[in-house]
């Protein structure tokens, strides 16, 4: 299996076009012949099309240089990435590697044929004068069978331009050269598109922020869609991926909160419910990932003299282990059917119509409600005596509620513009404070229990104890700061956009 991002361009062209002299193009030095290649795809989806209306297509293709099984996906900068796994084997059932990563999008639906498409292609490789392979432009005659209740089939001409080894910009001296003859920007993302005419999915909402229901949505809908994009990294264990997912639970779970009074609370309260056991899945994962590079960085710094003992070997193979039980966790909870079902009911959720009541004037002063709670929780800190054992808990819950202040803010940003996002800038830092004090704590129980596993195994734990010494002392210096990144979160200037 082998996965790569691809860059190109699509344009539309009549059956007579003449394509033009290709070594007109700034930094060509030679076009070489043409190869032709006749291709047969076959495309995949649900009954629904939830694959197509995500911007994802499965194809088994025949023909060319790389016959086989095609996932493609949306990737950043309006690229997409493109897995490939060979036919060998595997014949007219989708492999396991790829239903792995569409299965956030298919939740064990059938996949079924939903078009077939034939290409001739002709391939044109334009080399740079060391021979570099820059691009390669493709001259497609298609013709296309969509399936449904009437097959719909059509034939048509187009050109595809892929980046191979060269620059961002040949594709803009390309499409100078290539709009010149004539050729138009195609109208539409994909062959596929075109074969299924009426049936392919309008695509996501806008999501405009002229109106503050759509503005509200669109922030919810981009969680969603992190979920689902990060899906297929969670379940190969890729720490950046469960923490990608695990945050957008977060946001989604706050930003129901906070905005309930504007929100569906019928459907928004039970799948809060829903994110909070996603969220608790994946943090169980997460927080040994973390825990383990932390506590792996904490022994190195220590000198050779002061790490008595197998703390190194004895930490990890714990975390390890722990944590690979909480992934088999994990794995079955995305595999069942309750996960499917929270993502159906998800979907329903930020795709409805925003409701009447979001106005801008409401959704500012939500926010600033669930500012002003931020600020009590930290004052119940503030007030608390640093040996009160109720003031961790108060620091505990003053992150916890400054963090759903900087959701509500980053949702509303699209409209508040420099003031919010200067807001967010700095509950960030604060919240951040914050959590490295919450961190402390647990990694403070942590080493305590593994102190003591180490004195009841018979092994020397001052090292433990050492480590324990060390995280308090930066934690009560980390503290120190916290008055102070409270001061420019709280500074009138910065919060007056959101007062009523």
């Amino acid at each position: 299996m082998a996965t790569k991002t691809e860059v190109e361009r699509k344009y539309e062209v009549p059956v007579d076009f003449a394509v033009p002299d290709l070594t007109r193009v700034r930094g060509v030095a030679a076009v070489d012949e043409p190869a032709e290649h006749r291709l047969d795809a076959v495309y995949y989806d649900t009954p629904d099309l939830r694959l197509t209306g995500h911007e994802v297509t499965l194809r088994q293709r025949s023909g060319g240089h790389d016959a086989g099984w095609h996932l493609k996906r949306p990737a950043s900068n309006g690229n997409r990435t493109e897995t490939q796994v060979p036919l060998d084997g595997h014949g007219d059932e989708v492999p396991p590697a790829l239903m792995e990563q569409i299965r956030a999008l298919s939740r064990g639906e059938r996949l079924a044929p939903v078009a077939r498409i034939r290409t001739r292609r002709i391939e044109h490789p334009l080399r740079a004068a060391d021979g570099t392979v820059l691009a390669l432009i493709a001259d497609d005659v298609v013709s296309s069978e969509a399936t449904g209740e009437k097959a719909l089939v059509q034939q048509w001409r187009e050109l595809e331009v892929e980046l191979v080894d060269g620059p961002r910009r040949v594709l803009d001296a390309v499409d100078e050269v290539l709009c010149a003859a004539g050729a138009r920007p195609a109208s539409v993302p994909s062959k596929l598109a075109r074969a299924l005419a009426d049936r392919y999915p309008a695509g996501k909402p806008s999501g405009g922020v002229d109106v503050e229901g759509q503005m509200l949505n669109a922030y919810l809908r981009e969680q969603r869609d992190a979920i689902v994009h990060n899906d297929p990294g969670v379940r190969r264990g890729e720490p950046d991926a469960v923490h990608a997912m695990r945050v957008a639970t977060r946001r989604l779970r706050n930003t129901l909160h906070t905005f309930r009074p504007v929100l569906d609370a019928d459907r928004g309260e039970p799948l809060r419910d829903e994110l909070k056991w996603l969220g608790q899945a994946l943090g169980e994962v997460r927080d040994g990932d973390v825990m383990a590079v932390r506590l792996g960085r904490a022994v190195a710094a220590e000198p050779a003299d002061l790490v008595v003992g197998p703390v190194a070997a004895r930490i990890h193979g714990r975390l390890a282990t722990s944590t690979a039980e909480a992934r088999v966790r994990l794995t079955e909870a995305l595999d069942g059917p309750r996960y499917a079902e929270l993502l159906d009911v998800l979907d329903g959720f930020v795709d409805s119509e925003p409701s009447a009541t979001v106005t801008g004037k409401r959704l500012r002063r939500l926010t600033y409600k669930a500012l002003r709670r931020a600020d009590r929780r930290l004052d119940d800190a503030t007030r608390a005596d640093s040996a009160d054992a109720n003031r961790d808990s108060h620091l505990h819950d003053a992150r916890k509620a400054y963090k759903r202040a900087r959701y509500a803010t980053e949702a509303i940003a699209p409209r508040a513009g420099k003031p919010a996002r200067r807001l967010s800038k700095r509950l960030t830092a604060l919240q951040d404070l914050l959590g490295a004090h919450q961190d402390a704590i647990v990694t403070g129980e942590l080493l305590r229990e593994y102190g003591m596993r180490a004195y009841l195994d018979g092994e020397n734990a001052f090292t433990y104890g050492l480590l324990h010494a060390r995280q308090h002392d930066v934690d009560q210096r980390r503290l120190d700061r916290v008055d102070g990144a409270r001061r420019r979160a709280g500074r009138p200037k910065v919060r007056r956009w959101l007062q009523p």
